[in-house]
């Protein structure tokens, strides 16, 4: 479905056992890269989601600011490989011709949310960002390259995929609610989103 200009919401995309086989495949990567607390610039605020990475790079923030490494903050591992499933939904839904190369993790409980914010730390803005939900449901809220500009809210499903490129590339969105006890999914319940981006220019 096409929620607004760049923007595609595709509802139920992974099917029950998918889902189930994914949150193995993660439990397994967290065994390498365990979940990290990232904070705010400047002042140390801690985000209210817990996060990690998958693939060749992670996006991190702390007081040094935001950016992409390929190394856990925490551990100074290396991040764990990309799932197969997590590599083949980029080919069917992303229409762009490189792989991803970061898979932001982030772990939401009952109260956790995510304020309006732009992803703008990746150099190629050509390719989409490309998110996936597990667990709880979420309220998920997307508006225009103005902060303060409208915006339509979406209520994310388990299972559910948002694309997000072209016009919408650099819109301002975020999470405003989780929705405590909707799935059954996670044993210690809450919501995973999984969010596929590419971070570099590809080689010419």
């Amino acid at each position: 479905m096409l929620v607004q200009p760049g923007v595609h919401y595709y509802s139920g995309w992974l099917s029950r056992e998918g889902q189930e086989a994914l949150v193995t495949e993660l439990e397994t990567a967290l065994e390498i890269a365990p979940w990290f607390q990232p904070t705010m610039p400047r002042w140390g605020t801690p985000f209210s989601v817990r996060m990690t990475n998958l693939g060749p790079l992670g996006w991190v923030s702390d007081k040094s600011g935001y950016r992409y490494q390929a190394l856990h903050p925490d551990t100074g591992n290396p991040w764990p490989q990309l799932p197969e499933s997590i590599r083949d939904l980029w080919r069917d839904v992303a229409d762009y011709p490189h792989p991803p190369e970061a898979c932001l993790v982030n772990y939401y409980g009952g109260k956790a949310k995510m304020g309006l914010h732009q992803d703008r730390d990746e150099a190629d803005f050509d390719a989409p960002v490309v998110s996936l939900s597990l667990g709880d449901d979420a309220l998920f809220r997307i508006g225009t390259l103005e902060r303060d500009g409208p915006t339509t809210s979406i209520k994310l499903k388990s299972g559910d995929v948002l694309v997000f490129g072209g016009p919408a590339r650099l819109a301002f969105h975020g999470i405003d609610r989780i929705y405590p006890g909707s799935s059954t999914l996670l044993r210690e319940g809450g919501r995973i989103n999984m969010t596929l981006r590419r971070v570099t220019y590809p080689a010419a």
